[in-house]
């Protein structure tokens, strides 16, 4: 136990003193929120300038009123959001003024143009020509500009009191309500995501700058033959433990500081995204789901020999763990799907997997007790597999081994 304990401490003070470990600190955060935060900013992030909108309305009919529904949307200067330009022209074709309101916008003169036309049953046809997707703001407000203008001229062409139109259109919202054995809660959808997507970046960034310090020790190890002396006074369990517990412990570090990093931001609103009741089962899965997967990063990893060979072990294993990130929102939205729940019993999505779904819905709980024994089962046979590679990949050097030759490790006793 001491010479774990002593090979574990060399490993942690090693590597706790690089670049690389005070780059991750710092970097991996910055990460999480790029990934996390930035994409909905932008995607929500508007352009404070105004913008000449042309209407080419071949029914005559909505243009006046279309252009004064789009003149309440201000900037935050107060300025007007689009400056309307009415495109019709009695005297051309329709073709002629599209082809010139084709130019106007590819010369940048018009921001894009809405053609209104008629079709059968009294019913419209309406486009928004541009150079490129239309911004999502302003197709919407397009979109509901003209069609409240349509059914207040649909109200007034059949004699219909154009005061209803205020209570039609009013909007009411719908609260969303989970229900649970003895107790009702209200459903936050993007709470419950964000703290989802948190977790599984941190089980994600961990597993992988874990794995990757270690697969790199042991190729740097290997190759200045510096294992051989280590391997003279420690068996090959002991120098097995004594990495993990030195990485885990370095894994822990950055988990402890980046908890600490969240809630001096975070401040007040820190008891909103953590209070659910779920926070002890995800530990749970986060726990045994960086053993399980360290403890696979530690036997295949200590077949090779290069650098190379090192980067693209660990590209295969990120794999693994990135998979059920691409999975999140569908996860979230239904998770009872039956390849979800397929997945929540396979030892290498089961993790990621299930932090998903217990943080979505309702889970019997014989279903929490079966995959959490699976999954501790699971990270105990990987652990002795992975002992059983490293005692002979730890000492093989050159061609790396094929998996029958990883198989016969295996069953040696």
């Amino acid at each position: 136990m001491k010479k774990i304990i002593a090979i574990a401490k060399w490993e942690y003070l090693e590597k706790v003193k690089t670049k690389t470990f005070i780059v991750s600190l710092i970097l991996t955060p910055l990460l999480i929120f790029v990934f996390s935060f930035l994409p909905t900013f932008f995607a929500s992030k508007e352009e404070n300038r105004t913008k000449v909108i042309g209407i080419l309305d071949e029914t005559q009919i909505y243009f006046k009123k279309l252009s004064s529904a789009l003149s309440t949307y201000k900037l935050p200067d107060s300025q007007p959001q689009y400056i309307v330009v009415n495109l019709f022209k009695p005297n051309l074709l329709i073709d002629t003024i599209k082809s010139r309101a084709n130019n106007d916008v590819l010369n940048n003169t018009l921001e894009g143009y809405l053609t209104i036309q008629r079709a059968e049953n009294d019913s419209q046809i309406v486009e928004y020509r541009s150079v490129s997707v239309a911004n999502f703001a302003d197709l919407k407000r397009l979109e509901t500009s003209f069609n409240e203008v349509r059914r207040r001229e649909f109200l007034i062409q059949n004699n219909i009191d154009t005061t209803l139109l205020a209570g039609i259109n009013a909007n009411v919202d719908v609260t969303q309500i989970t229900i649970e054995e003895g107790k009702e809660s209200k459903a936050d959808f993007l709470t419950k995501y964000m703290t989802t997507f948190v977790f599984l970046m941190m089980l994600l960034l961990v597993v992988v700058g874990t794995g990757g310090l270690l697969i790199r020790s042991l190729v740097e190890e290997k190759s200045n033959r510096l294992i051989e002396i280590i391997m003279s006074s420690c068996n090959p369990d002991q120098l097995l433990f004594g990495k993990v517990i030195g990485l885990s412990g370095l894994a822990l570090t950055q988990v402890f500081i980046w908890t600490l990093v969240g809630i001096a931001i975070l401040g007040n609103t820190l008891p909103t995204i953590i209070s659910f009741e779920n926070i002890i089962l995800i530990f749970f899965y986060f726990f045994f789901g960086f053993l399980f997967y360290t403890a696979m990063f530690v036997g295949f990893g200590s077949t090779v020999t290069t650098e190379q060979e090192a980067q693209s072990m660990t590209s295969y294993l990120t794999m693994l763990v990135i998979f059920p990130i691409v999975l999140a929102i569908p996860a979230l939205q239904n998770p009872d799907f039956t390849a979800i729940k397929v997945m929540s019993y396979i030892p290498l999505t089961m993790p990621g997997t299930m932090i998903l779904r217990i943080n979505s819905a309702q889970i019997p709980t014989w279903e929490i007790i079966l995959t959490m024994t699976i999954l501790i089962v699971s990270t105990y046979l990987m652990i002795w597999i992975a002992s059983k590679i490293f005692r002979i990949g730890i000492l093989s050097y050159g061609k790396r081994p094929s998996f029958k030759e990883i198989f016969s490790w295996v069953r040696q006793k």
